[in-house]
């Protein structure tokens, strides 16, 4: 190969990628200006905000107080749902297997079985899982912790390198709360939890299908709250006094998302805060899944992808 031939290849692959690494700032813009959207509807809030959010095409994160702890409220839940699924895969019960709830069974809080006959109705393990997500109901969840082990939802989050997601308590158990066994999660791990549950880790891909399913069934919470109804987003919000968050994957075609937002130490307006977080990012990836490389915006259905 001549000398004049690689002075020309190497002065077309600078030409080539120039432009790219000029997008790739441009693009770093666009993410510092939601790090700043972020920091400022946190600094708005009264109560302590922690955020992180992955790009689940690239790999990019925005994280704000990631490893900071914070109570569940009913996120925790997810973990819960995730252990049913993965025993039953292992055969050591069926989702068809029914239980009936009883006025032991029962507690406060949000759901409706606390308001059933007394061991009048039989459930099966599938259908109190449905309950536990779309109702939250906490009468569900604790039969579920009974079914599955509470220590073996912590041996399972363990397993797959989670172990800041922590259960400790039953639902409406605030003598466990008052001294310190709360269930406990940080930003970072919630977003790993969501990470690998929609690519397929927990348990394995039919498990994780399982679950994500049940996440998307619609409920009120705060991340889809200011969304459009037509954006698929799989997720679990919790929420106990003075404390709210939601965990999510948001499915913007072409650009995927985790988002975990966790609030404590809160006075009023905790969902707002984090259906304004949800928002601003969003915006951010609805925004790029719908430009080229460059920045130009076109017809959707002309992207690659």
């Amino acid at each position: 190969m001549t000398i004049r031939i690689v002075i020309t290849l190497i002065l077309t692959a600078v030409t080539i990628s120039a432009p790219l690494t000029a997008q790739e700032a441009n693009q770093e813009m666009l993410r510092a200006k939601l790090r700043r959207e972020i920091q400022k509807i946190s600094d708005d809030h009264d109560g302590v905000v922690g955020v992180a959010i992955k790009d689940l095409i690239t790999g990019e994160e925005i994280l704000f107080n990631e490893r900071l702890t914070f109570p569940t409220g009913s996120s925790i839940k997810i973990p819960v749902l995730a252990e049913l699924y993965r025993q039953a895969a292992e055969g050591k019960f069926k989702l068809t297997d029914k239980r009936a709830p009883s006025n032991r069974d029962k507690v406060g809080g949000s759901g409706i079985l606390m308001h059933f006959s007394d061991s009048e109705s039989n459930l099966s393990l599938s259908d109190l899982g449905v309950l536990m997500i779309v109702l939250s109901d906490n009468t569900a969840t604790n039969m579920l912790i009974d079914q599955v082990g509470m220590g073996n939802v912590n041996r399972m989050l363990d397993a797959h390198g989670l172990s800041e997601i922590r259960l400790r308590r039953k639902m409406i158990d605030q003598a466990a709360s008052a001294r310190g066994d709360e269930n406990t999660a940080t930003p970072e791990a919630a977003l790993k939890l969501m990470e690998k549950l929609h690519r397929g880790e927990i348990g394995n891909s039919e498990v994780s299908a399982q679950v994500m399913q049940s996440l998307k069934l619609r409920k009120s919470s705060p991340i889809p709250a200011l969304l459009p109804q037509t954006v698929e987003i799989a997720n679990k919000p919790g929420g106990i006094e003075g404390v709210s968050c939601d965990w999510a994957v948001v499915y913007v075609p072409r650009r995927p998302y985790a988002i975990a937002v966790m609030s404590n130490y809160n006075g009023d307006g905790a969902n707002d805060t984090i259906a304004r977080i949800s928002k601003a990012a969003y915006e951010y990836f609805s925004r790029l899944a719908r430009s080229t490389p460059y920045g130009a915006r076109v017809p959707v259905n002309l992207l690659p992808g």
